[in-house]
């Protein structure tokens, strides 16, 4: 059994989770210091990726990316390489359609923040970049990893955008998703029902994880309002 697919669906998910972590981190932090117009504007921008048609992403991925677009025409005429049809297209995809899941899961761990701590690590004369690694961060951390997590796992079972930009190549572009269509159009039911298998263990897994760490959040969150309470 070829187990590229496995292998390349974890390369194209890692790689995309790590830009998608501080993408995530730096949208949520900033827009939320702007105007309420603004930041509406830009919310509605950066989740739309998470109502529209993965079809529909892939086709303005192909128009930005593509040989013909402002990225992929630069890229072809500086390295002589296309930007779709290859396994590193797929990070393009997944970065586009699991930033809204990240975004938005930080966005509300921050906005969970007491801002005391912020304030009280103000008056002791600490900067903001000292508070928010090492005071913010440290109190967000179950959202981040929850929401990590959930963008890892919704990279590693993208199809619709990857199909459109990677296509599929045996032993080249191929992941977990496509080669699951692939099986079935080719009437191979039975090694399609062994990736179908991989990808709801892996799903599952995943999903346990998010639940105990949103558990550990609610609690968290539970105890400092208790904290809170008995300070007063």
């Amino acid at each position: 059994m070829d187990w590229f697919p496995l292998l390349n669906s974890l390369r194209i998910a890692f790689l995309s989770t790590i830009f998608i972590f501080f993408l995530g981190i730096l949208a949520a932090y900033y827009i939320a210091k702007l105007p309420r117009v603004m930041k509406g504007v830009l919310d509605v921008v950066l989740t739309l990726p998470l109502v529209l048609p993965p079809t529909v992403i892939g086709f303005f991925l192909l128009k930005f990316i593509g040989p013909m677009g402002p990225l992929g025409s630069f890229w072809l005429m500086l390295t002589g390489n296309k930007l779709v049809m290859v396994w590193y297209a797929g990070v393009f995809a997944t970065v586009v359609v699991t930033f809204p899941l990240m975004y938005r899961t930080v966005r509300g761990s921050f906005e969970a923040f007491d801002q005391t701590l912020w304030y009280a690590g103000q008056t002791l004369g600490r900067s903001n970049t000292w508070i928010f690694w090492r005071v913010m961060m440290p109190n967000c951390k179950d959202g981040l990893l929850a929401g990590t997590v959930l963008s890892f796992a919704r990279a590693l079972g993208e199809y619709g955008a990857t199909s459109m930009v990677c296509g599929y190549t045996a032993g080249r572009t191929a992941t977990i998703s496509t080669t699951v269509y692939q099986l079935y159009r080719e009437g191979n039911d039975e090694l399609c029902y062994i990736w179908v298998a991989i990808n709801i263990a892996i799903s599952f897994v995943v999903m346990v994880a998010v639940n105990l760490l949103e558990k550990r959040r609610a609690s968290g969150q539970k105890k400092d309002a208790r904290r809170r309470q008995h300070a007063t």
